[in-house]
């Protein structure tokens, strides 16, 4: 009977422990929804930053309408997006967006997956950035 007791709080203290560890290993990351005024803000703090990179993730149809000055098309809906993904340096900074939010909102949730460390989305897409009436290039 002691045996089975100890043997409990042995996986007890082992399992707790690594549950600490693994919360502290992802302290590091942020991956967090922002509002456009937050991520204009964002991108003028970052303008000379070339670890900053701004992601579209629309359409080039939707890309080629207008878009965020010095962002990089990656279309989400490619065949070959995840491993577009996975060709970006995980320790940069990157602002993502799309149309309404969906889609980056998917892409936050994958790229925080993937282990990249400071990922922001768009709360609301190219149509709240838009709606807010800041600046768009074509």
């Amino acid at each position: 009977m002691i045996k089975k007791i100890l043997n409990f709080c042995f996986s007890f203290a082992f399992l707790w422990t690594a549950n600490i560890f693994s919360v502290y290993a992802d302290a590091d990351q942020v991956a967090k929804n922002i509002s456009p005024r937050d991520s204009a803000k964002l991108i003028e703090q970052n303008q000379n930053n070339p670890d900053f990179k701004i992601v579209d993730v629309r359409t080039p149809a939707e890309y080629s309408e207008g878009h965020i000055q010095n962002s990089s098309l990656v279309d989400f809906y490619s065949k070959t997006f995840t491993e577009e993904l996975q060709k970006l340096d995980r320790d940069k900074t990157y602002l993502v967006y799309c149309r309404s939010g969906n889609r980056s909102g998917k892409t936050l949730t994958m790229m925080q997956k993937l282990g990249f460390k400071k990922v922001y989305n768009m709360s609301g897409g190219f149509l709240a950035w838009n709606a807010e009436k800041l600046p768009a290039a074509k």
